[in-house]
């Protein structure tokens, strides 16, 4: 069995694979990990170009793309390792990056899971949006970073250079232990993309295990890769999946207080879009709740198996504020501001 195991998926990302592929191969390599490529039923060029350019490293293929959940939960189930590193397409690693992130796991066998510092490709001064150094959900479900907060990306000046205990750890560079993974049960494969790794988290951070940023390794992402930020189709995954994580996870008292809520609050991001003339994405939010209405039954017996499961519900990095109103209401535009008194 390997000990480290770097797994990429790919769906038709033979140009991000040229790009990344080669430093991701030399710095894994050398801190004795190995390398992985899962192709997501590609129809490009990316398996003969990995195939030809790239033979050592090992292939899995899937015959369809099953999104990023569950073409990750097939991918995983074939590699034998005690760490698993999921790692985007679109991601430049750095000398040794995954020194500091194994040598924590080693030392913490509470801890689950794991993530570096996250920069931003196209800005490597900046946070990036999708992971930056550590994630947290607030009391509604809405997520955001150590270095992010909604739209407000704040520059690295190594102001959460800190170990810190996290929420979530982005999916774009998540270190997890293959064991951790499995016995929570993966990614939901019916979210597709989107929240996934949040959804994961939430179950692990709920059977006591921990989940830390280790600042000290840094990769850098391009993020949006496979899906646009303003693209509709990526609203509608947010919106839905959003709602079925807090369906799946949320502790009996809260449920129908927090749901109600962001009943209120979807429509009102549905205006907001409509305000904005963005009216596919206004669309994509009421058809995301049509959705989860749709799917919430089909949960019931999901939910039921985590709240068996857990062994906490005092999430200290699930805050007790709304995002919402201290972004917009109190204008605190960073994870500073939004944490006052408490060190991450």
């Amino acid at each position: 069995m390997d000990k480290v195991a770097v797994v990429i998926l790919n769906w038709n990302g033979s140009g991000m694979l040229r790009r990344f592929l080669p430093g991701v191969l030399r710095c894994t390599e050398a801190d004795g990990g190995v390398v992985w490529l899962a192709d997501n039923g590609s129809t490009d060029d990316s398996v003969s170009v990995v195939s030809r350019e790239f033979p050592s490293v090992r292939l899995i293929r899937l015959e369809k793309n099953y999104g990023f959940a569950e073409g990750y939960n097939r991918a995983l189930a074939q590699v034998a390792a005690e760490y698993v590193v999921l790692l985007n397409s679109d991601v430049e690693v750095t000398e040794h990056w995954l020194r500091p992130l194994l040598a924590y796991m080693e030392a913490h066998p509470e801890v689950a899971a794991c993530q570096p510092k996250i920069l931003s490709y196209h800005s490597h001064g900046q946070f990036e949006y999708a992971g930056a150094s550590g994630g947290f959900i607030d009391r509604y479900g809405y997520p955001f970073c150590r270095g992010r907060v909604m739209s407000e990306v704040e520059e690295d000046r190594g102001q959460y250079d800190t170990v810190s205990p996290v929420f979530w750890a982005s999916g774009a560079a998540l270190f997890i232990r293959r064991k951790d993974y499995l016995e929570a049960g993966g990614l939901d494969g019916r979210f597709f993309a989107h929240m996934e790794e949040i959804d994961l988290c939430w179950r692990l951070r709920a059977r006591g295990r921990g989940l830390v940023c280790i600042p000290r390794s840094v990769v850098y992402h391009v993020g949006a890769a496979t899906l646009k930020r303003e693209d509709s189709r990526k609203t509608f995954l947010n919106f839905r999946n959003n709602l079925l994580m807090l369906y799946k996870n949320l502790p009996e008292a809260e449920l129908v207080p927090v749901m109600r809520m962001r009943t209120l609050l979807d429509y009102v991001a549905a205006l907001n879009f409509l305000l904005h003339f963005q009216w596919a994405n206004a669309r994509a939010v009421l058809r995301a709740r049509r959705a989860y209405h749709a799917l919430k039954a089909s949960y019931a017996a999901v939910r039921a198996e985590n709240r068996r499961c857990a062994v906490t519900d005092d999430i200290p990095e699930r805050m007790s504020f709304s995002l919402l109103w201290a972004f917009y209401g109190r204008g605190r535009r960073r994870f500073a501001e939004l944490v006052q008194g408490v060190i991450y």
